[in-house]
């Protein structure tokens, strides 16, 4: 039999192996929930969106393929977070385009929000060129969350998740024609004077012939919502079409502060190059829908829209962005519609060049009034309509922020830009708004991304505001 003091001994020894088991299961379930928290700020998911800008901005990527480069990180993001959120939000599956279902994690130590960030930086690199300016904000990302105190085993589960993820993210978008279209041969210029020709000063070939050929998300196809037709070429004084022309002509020769503002404010163009005698240099802006994705990062923030609403309006307004330029670049490349740039030059005055620098691509429609009024039909579905807020997204390129009431009035003004840029005729800009509207509208019934309708969306779908 035992003796007093080795029972006394034996207790001992029990309570301390319980004692140790139990400070370190609440260790455990204190760092998980922990690691949870301190990962919930949007803050992290805005800035891997704005080092995601800062590239491309500084790759220079043309408009459509930007919103390419925007897509798949957004997509990458958005699906972990709706697995972990299955009552709150639905996968993209069966929404979007030949996009199947993520792995499911094995490791139940996995931060969602943390893998959310792994995987669309991940995908975000892939798609860039400028690797090694990517990584420097990955590395200290890496080192924000290590400060914070995450665990070691939850940033490791989360991140080999996040990696798991994002090659099946990579592997969908391999399927989507980019990089066979990258093959395809240039566009070949046509003499009569109708057609689209390169445009000082530069004379840059055509920016993505075969864009329509790049698999669509939610639109049917990439002709789905096509414009009317554009105006019959007629150069004969008093026709509709040499109206249209002069008009551009006209407005260039009367614009006032105002409108010379608006122009540079909504000018968007990703390269634009100086000419100084034998010198020249470029200066490099966000694309148009980079100033989209801007305007989804401040209207998050205003909203005070946590992580996962966060990534939610982010990637309803990458697939809007990326429907909206294909259906806009089918058009171009199928009309061919000569930029009054090429006209003007050539029948009014020699010596004319537009405040802004025409783009290397055909005219009809106009992009910017495609893609804006699209995504501010989708945000407008997302935050509702009267939506105040303060645009400061061209300041860091040395704009004064604008004010707008609305998604809607903001586009309308960035629509109008176009003329006072004279880079566009107004039919152009006219039939750019409402092919955007329609398709807008086409996305916000068709794709669903919250569980429970929104009362924004149906305020807006019964009423069309």
């Amino acid at each position: 039999m035992l003796n007093a003091s080795k029972i006394r001994l034996v207790i001992i020894l029990m309570i301390s192996v319980v004692m140790i088991v139990v400070i370190t299961t609440n260790r455990e379930v204190f760092n998980r929930s922990y690691s949870h928290a301190i990962v919930n700020d949007p803050e992290y998911f805005q800035a891997s969106i704005k080092n995601l800008t800062d590239v491309i901005v500084y790759d220079i990527f043309s408009p459509p393929v930007a919103s390419r480069v925007y897509l798949y990180p957004c997509v990458a993001a958005y699906e972990i977070m709706a697995h972990f959120n299955p009552n709150d939000y639905n996968s993209l599956v069966g929404q979007i385009k030949e996009l199947q279902r993520i792995p499911v994690p094995e490791n139940d130590k996995v931060n969602p929000n943390l893998s959310a960030l792994y995987a669309f930086n991940e995908v975000g690199k892939s798609l860039i060129f400028s690797e090694d300016r990517y990584n420097i904000y990955v590395n200290e990302l890496e080192k924000s969350i290590k400060n914070l105190g995450v665990p070691k085993w939850v940033r490791k589960a989360s991140k080999e998740y996040g990696m798991l993820v994002a090659n099946h993210i990579k592997e969908w978008a391999s399927g989507d024609l980019y990089n066979q279209t990258r093959t395809w041969p240039k566009y070949t210029i046509l003499q009569p004077d109708q057609y689209w020709k390169p445009t000082p000063p530069d004379y840059m070939d055509g920016i993505e012939p075969h864009w329509k050929d790049i698999r669509t998300m939610v639109i049917d196809s990439s002709n789905q919502f096509d414009p009317k037709p554009p105006i019959e070429f007629n150069l004969e004084e008093g026709s509709p079409f040499q109206k249209q022309l002069y008009q551009v002509y006209q407005v260039s020769q009367q614009l006032d502060r105002e409108q010379v503002e608006i122009a540079k404010f909504w000018d968007c163009n990703p390269y634009v190059t100086h000419h100084r005698g034998h010198a020249m240099f470029a200066t490099k802006k966000i694309t148009p829908g980079g100033h989209w994705i801007g305007i989804t990062a401040i209207a998050t923030r205003q909203a005070q829209s946590s992580f996962e609403e966060t990534i939610d309006a982010y990637v309803n307004v990458a697939i809007t962005l990326f429907d909206a330029f294909i259906s806009c670049w089918e058009e171009k490349w199928d009309t061919l519609v000569v930029r009054p740039e090429t006209l003007i030059n050539a029948y009014y005055d020699v010596q004319w060049t537009p405040l802004l620098q025409t783009p290397p691509f055909p005219e009809y429609t106009s992009g910017h009034s495609v893609i804006s009024s699209a995504a501010a039909v989708k945000l407008t579905d997302l935050f509702g309509d009267n939506f105040s807020y303060l645009d400061t997204i061209e300041m860091e390129y040395g704009l004064p922020a604008r004010k707008f009431n609305s998604f809607i009035e903001a586009s309308q003004e960035a629509a109008i830009s176009r003329l006072y840029g004279g880079i566009h005729y107004m039919m152009a800009i006219d039939e750019g708004v409402e092919q955007g509207l329609q398709l807008g509208r086409h996305i916000v019934e068709n794709l669903q991304t919250k569980n429970q309708t929104s009362y924004a969306q149906m305020n807006y779908l019964s009423t069309g505001k």
